[in-house]
């Protein structure tokens, strides 16, 4: 009798025991898709063990200053070439952790129809970073609107133009505040993400969009003391997993693409 009641003592004290506390980790992630497919893939990552703690921006640059300054875990928002230009041009040592989607980049008019359309000395926007701004003069170049001295140049700004033919006159603004400057302007170069909180539609809205072949996948970002740590593998794992893949398909219907098998 003494044995059975100190075995029960023993099993009342093992559940009177407080659970093994979730790991957290800080993610910075812009609004739409980013934060989205995080909260989607918050509960399994819970069921494993990692509270996902979601900040969103709305800007480019403090997502990766944050996760610099350890005052974040990881972000979720850019492509590569944007973090290689960031850390070259910061000294900072940010490392991609897993490759996820595309969000094929566009160009975007209220008072056009077709680029045909664009006015001799139109006025057009594009992004003032340096990778997004070079990727938006590749885009209007593709589309036969301007010429570049160096055609490959992810890196080109408004200065390396070599052939305008309709003298268009480009202005470089925050990536944000594309969408809401759209209606004074003839043609803006908008990021996927700022389209989609606007309410464009990429697929039906750009009249110029990036195809899926695009280099611009964007990727979870951590530093490199923490990249291979147990809780940011999971999270990469979990954005690779089949069920981001089939809610990327089935909630952007082909304005967000997945990169991964």
């Amino acid at each position: 009798m003494k044995k059975l009641l100190t075995a029960l003592a023993a099993a009342a004290a093992l559940t009177t025991l407080p659970a093994l506390a979730a790991e957290k980790i800080s993610v910075a992630a812009t609004a739409v898709p980013h934060a989205e497919i995080l909260e989607f893939v918050k509960p399994a990552l819970a069921e494993d063990g990692v509270e996902l703690d979601i900040r969103v921006f709305t800007d480019y640059v403090q997502p990766n200053v944050q996760v610099a300054e350890k005052r974040l875990d990881a972000n979720f928002f850019q492509h590569l070439p944007y973090l290689e230009e960031f850390n070259s041009s910061r000294g900072t040592d940010l490392v991609s952790v897993a490759s996820v989607h595309v969000e094929p980049f566009g160009a975007y008019s209220s008072k056009i129809e077709s680029l045909d359309d664009l006015p001799e000395g139109a006025n057009v926007v594009i992004p003032n970073d340096a990778t997004n701004g070079g990727r938006a003069l590749l885009l209007l170049q593709k589309a036969g609107v301007i010429t570049l001295k160096d055609q490959g140049n992810i890196l080109s700004t408004p200065r390396d133009i070599a052939e305008n033919p309709k003298d268009i006159r480009i202005r470089e603004l925050e990536a944000a505040t594309l969408p809401r400057v759209l209606n004074q302007v003839d043609l803006a170069l908008i990021n996927t993400n700022y389209a989609l909180e606007a309410g464009l539609n990429p697929t039906e809205d750009a009249l110029v969009i990036e195809g899926a072949e695009s280099p611009y996948v964007n990727i979870l970002v951590a530093r490199s003391d923490n990249s291979e740590s147990d809780a940011i593998q999971k999270l990469a794992k979990a954005l690779n997993s089949p069920e981001v893949k089939a809610f990327i398909e089935e909630k952007y219907e082909g304005q967000v693409l997945p990169t991964f098998e």
